[in-house]
Formats: C-alpha cells, sequence, structure tokens
C-alpha cells in the first residue's frame, strides 16, 4: 500500500487596509493595533485548522489470481466493490467483491468482450448489495440495462428506448443512467420505483446520469457546445456545477456521490489525462496514484470516503484501486450545503467545528 497526502491550495490572504492617523504613536493606537494583529492572526489560524490535509492510502485489487484485469466502479459503506474483471481465457464478467469473496456474475444476453460500454460490467452498488449494471445484448446488439440482487435479474429499460444503461443505484432501489430515444438521441433518466423520468442539461448534448445518493441528488455530466465535459449535481429541480479548478478546458468529469454530498472523479489537464480529484468540505483535492503513469480515475467514493477506480500503470495496463482516506478529524458540513459559500476553487475556508489536534 501506498500513501499519499493531498493538501489543498492554500486560502488567499486578503492585503491589511491602511489608514493614516496622527496619533500613531499614542498607547491607545498601539493596543489597537496589537488587537487587530491577535484578530488577524486568530482566523488565519483558524483557516489553516480548517483545511486540514488528506492522506490516502492506495493498494490494488484484484478479483482473484489469475484475472487478467479488474474494474473497480462502486463501492458500498460495507466496504463491498462492484465492477467487472477479465478471466484468464479473456472473457469478462460482471462482479461483487466482499472482502476476499468474490461473486461473479454473468448473463446469458450479454457480450462477454470488448470492455466498456460492451461487456458486462456493474457500475453501481447500494448498501444492500444490489448492484446496477449494462451491457450490449446478444439478441439485439443494444444497451440493456439490469439490477442484480439475491441472485436475480431485474431488467431496466427506458420505454421505447433503443438501449438503455443503468449506472446508479441508492438504497432506496431508485436507478439512473443514460438511454437512445427513437431518434438514436441520448438523454440522462431516473427510473423511481415504476416511474422513468428523462433529464436533459439545456445546451448540453450526451447527458449521463452517473450516481444517485439516498437524499435523491443525482449525479451527471455531459457534453457542451465547445464539445468540452461539465458536470453537475441535479436536485430535482437546479444543476450545481463541479468543475476542478485545475482542469483545462476539456472538462471535467464527475463519477460519484455520496450521502454527505462529497464528490470524486477526474478531471482533464494540458497532456489530454484523466487525473483525480476528490471534492470534500468545498475543496478539491488531487486523487493520483502513486503507481499511475498517465491517469488515475476514482469511479466510487462511499461515506466514509473510501474510494475504488482505475489508474493506468508504467506498462499501460489499467488496474483497479482502492483508497482509503483520513480526514484528520474534520467535521465538514455536507458539500452540496456549501453552495452559497463555495467558489468553485481550492482556497474556500470554512469555518465549522474541528476536531483537529
Amino acid at each position: 500500500m501506498r500513501t499519499i497526502i493531498s493538501r489543498p491550495d492554500p486560502p488567499h490572504e486578503f492585503p491589511q487596509r491602511a489608514e493614516r492617523s496622527p496619533y500613531l504613536l499614542q498607547e491607545k493606537s498601539v493596543k489597537k493595533s496589537i488587537l487587530g494583529v491577535l484578530v488577524v492572526l486568530m482566523f488565519v489560524a483558524v483557516g489553516i485548522a480548517a483545511a486540514p490535509p488528506l492522506t490516502f492510502t492506495f493498494s490494488d485489487v484484484h478479483a482473484n489470481k489469475t484475472a487478467t484485469e479488474t474494474d473497480t466502479f462502486s463501492v458500498n459503506n460495507a466496504g463491498t466493490i462492484a465492477g467487472d474483471y477479465v478471466d484468464s481465457a479473456g472473457v469478462q464478467h460482471a462482479m461483487i467483491l466482499a472482502g476476499k469473496k468474490l461473486t461473479t456474475v454473468n448473463h446469458t444476453d450479454c457480450t462477454t468482450s470488448g470492455g466498456y460500454p460492451d461487456a458486462i460490467a456493474f457500475y453501481g452498488i447500494n448498501s444492500a448489495g444490489a448492484a446496477a449494471g449494462f451491457c450490449t445484448s446478444t439478441k439485439t446488439g443494444l444497451f440493456t440495462g439490469f439490477v442484480y440482487s439475491a441472485g436475480k435479474f431485474t431488467a431496466i429499460n427506458f420505454p421505447k428506448s433503443n438501449g438503455t444503461e443503468a449506472i446508479g443505484i441508492n438504497d432506496a432501489g431508485d436507478v439512473v443512467g443514460a438511454y437512445l430515444d427513437s431518434a438514436s438521441v441520448q438523454h440522462a433518466f431516473v427510473k423511481i420505483g415504476v416511474k422513468y423520468k428523462s433529464i436533459d442539461v439545456t445546451g448540453d448534448t450526451t447527458p449521463y446520469a452517473w450516481d444517485i445518493n439516498n437524499s435523491g441528488q443525482i449525479l451527471m455530466f455531459a457534453v457542451d457546445s465547445a464539445g468540452d465535459y461539465q458536470s453537475f449535481v441535479y436536485n430535482g429541480k437546479t444543476f450545481k456545477k463541479i468543475a476542478d479548478p485545475k482542469a483545462v478546458a476539456t472538462g471535467t468529469i464527475a463519477r460519484s456521490l455520496n450521502n454527505k454530498g462529497d464528490v470524486a472523479g477526474a478531471y482533464f489537464n494540458s497532456a489530454g489525462d484523466e487525473i483525480g480529484f476528490l471534492y470534500h468540505g468545498g475543496k478539491y483535492y488531487d486523487v493520483i496514484n502513486p503507481k499511475a503513469t498517465t491517469e488515475t480515475k476514482p469511479d466510487g467514493v462511499n461515506d466514509t470516503l473510501e474510494m475504488v477506480g482505475r489508474y493506468v500503470n508504467s506498462a499501460g495496463a489499467t488496474l483497479g484501486f482502492k483508497a482509503i482516506t483520513k480526514t484528520y478529524g474534520d467535521v465538514f458540513a455536507s458539500t452540496l450545503d456549501a453552495s452559497d459559500h463555495n467558489t468553485g476553487g481550492r482556497h474556500v475556508v470554512r469555518l465549522q467545528p474541528l476536531n483537529t489536534p
């Protein structure tokens, strides 16, 4: 395992206002100056305390000893991982991995080769262990979505669609994803109970609803008119933008949203690589696997900030990882509760009670 410490950028420092007075040398003025310095130092100290570093401890995830590839896409609060793996014969299987216990899942109607997005995989898992996923149907050639629970598949297919991808699932069993309409135009969707609702982002195309938390907040990304990625948290009425300030114009792809409002995903750098991030407490933290040579993609984050995802190593292979986050006792309010104070940068200081030593 490798441990990496990530710190947010330091808070902006505002210059002190200069004031002229004929009484600067008087004792009263000196006392005021000292008091002012103490007040400034107090706020600086609080600001530093409110931005503790996060420590990420990384480890590789292997479905079993013979798997040639393991993709880890989601993790629930019990630490159970959902994803897929490729066996020694080159066949892809969906998987649920609880510690060292591997559950291999196959579907008779699913493609088992070709990787994403064709071959079978799970992309979301809830607290009950129900997993959402999709594959290309061997019968129709269209994407077909499903939820797997207690050994059984339940079909998730948007009505009259030309293919459906089921991607995220919450503890209520609500499912989000994407579908193609009868004209093969892509839309995002949410399924609550038996009802499907289409979701689009005004001005953008190719929307995906990638995750949904227990509050019903939906994590989405889409492509804007310039062909760049934009990410949002959608509460059913408004879209809150998620954009890492280090991203170049290509943008940010957010892939996971937990019940506390923390977001994990990746942003594009100037080389075109995807660099992992965690949005926590109103700040963006880089999440970079020390074994990665180009890309780190966090795909899932649970309520304890345990993350799973994929990275590219020096041989150019994609491997699954797990990262444990140590927060040093910070008790920030929900990220999404800070919309009025969030500037979208790493310098935001949130004055919340801390247990930091």
